[in-house]
């Protein structure tokens, strides 16, 4: 289960980058922030965008493989893993249009595409960082993708671990939960909570002398993971407060990030011995965070003031709907006794895959 959140920690790689850099002079991340803490927030959602996307696809994908809901006191344990595909259109983004200010140019005109996380392995423009005279104060590199690759597709993987059980006729719960898990090597902590219900509506209409021999079912799910991580960057030894402005306590910075998914669903599925095929649709959305709180030191490089900081709080607020609109799943479950299998592909604003192993009756 540790795939999806150290994917989330690859979100962090911006942010760790400003982080080491803050604490050099004239490091180039920490001029920026200092010019404009609001055009890195810019460019930390752009680049990490698509992977909020694809975690939010993998974490709708897999609730439901059949519109028949489970008899009362049944059960299935389902383990799963699904593969989201990052589009041609989520692979770069112009830096030029998405509203950063005069404070950040790119070096090269014509050098004006930067890759997403889901990019390109290379390294983006060089962008300059503008004092409010216009004057070109320092630069930095735009970071290269880091997603891993099937084929020449760049994916999101995000496995699950679900319990399905039925509580009343024709209506099935599912729970997906983690308790919080510290990672290893100050990763931080993540922990992930999901329930989702389902009602075979049809099969209320069926009797003795009436047998509908397909099923139709809504269904409702929702899914967040949570991630937190503390950041330490002390000023630099020796480094004192620019004159005039106050100590201040650098003991609370952290990274902390969330991504919650909701999936409305209309299944329908008919059983064909021990195989039943499925199709979905359905409205879905994804909503995530990124933030980075706290009081940060980054060296001043104004004339005379070598060895001060001036201290910037909560750098990075990110706060995006990432994705709103329709999807359709199409796929099959295996029954095989106790043991079932399942697979299902689907389409959105990503398309992705999902597969996986269950037990129960």
């Amino acid at each position: 289960m540790n795939k999806p959140y150290s994917l989330l920690t690859v979100a962090i790689l911006f942010f760790t980058v400003f982080t080491a850099r803050a604490q050099s002079s004239g490091g180039g991340f920490a001029q920026l922030i200092k010019a404009s803490p609001g055009d890195i927030t810019k460019l930390v959602q752009n680049y990490v965008d698509p992977l909020f996307k694809g975690l939010g696809t993998g974490l709708n994908s897999g609730w439901n493989n059949t519109a028949k809901a489970k008899k009362l006191f049944h059960f299935d344990l389902r383990i799963s893993a699904s593969a989201a595909f990052i589009p041609a259109t989520d692979k770069s983004f112009d830096v030029t249009k998405i509203g950063l200010s005069s404070h950040v140019t790119p070096k090269d005109p014509s050098n004006i595409l930067a890759p997403t996380i889901g990019g390109a392995k290379a390294a983006g423009p060089t962008m300059y960082i503008n004092d409010d005279q216009g004057n070109h104060i320092n630069t930095f590199i735009m970071p290269q993708g880091q997603l891993p690759m099937l084929g020449q597709m760049p994916i999101i993987p995000a496995p699950n671990i679900q319990l399905q059980f039925g509580i009343i006729k024709n209506t099935d719960i599912t729970v997906r939960a983690t308790p919080t898990i510290d990672l290893s090597n100050g990763g931080g902590s993540v922990s992930m909570i999901g329930f989702g219900i389902k009602h075979d509506i049809i099969q209320d209409f069926a009797t003795e002398d009436k047998i509908i021999p397909f099923d139709l079912a809504i269904a409702v799910n929702y899914n967040k993971i949570t991630y937190s991580r503390p950041l330490n960057v002390p000023p630099n030894s020796g480094s004192q407060p620019v004159p005039g402005n106050p100590s201040a306590d650098f003991s609370t910075q952290k990274f902390d990030a969330t991504v919650s998914a909701l999936d409305f669903q209309t299944i329908i599925s008919k059983k064909l011995h021990s195989f039943t095929p499925f199709f979905s649709v359905g409205y879905q959305t994804v909503n995530s965070t990124a933030n980075i709180r706290g009081n940060f030191p980054i060296e001043s490089t104004a004339p005379g003031q070598s060895g001060y900081y001036v201290v910037v709080s909560n750098p990075v607020n990110i706060n995006e709907n990432s994705i709103s609109g329709l999807r359709a799943d199409a796929g099959f479950q295996l029954d095989l006794g106790f043991f079932k299998v399942y697979a299902s592909y689907s389409v959105g604003q990503y398309q992705s895959v999902n597969g996986g192993i269950g037990f129960g009756f």
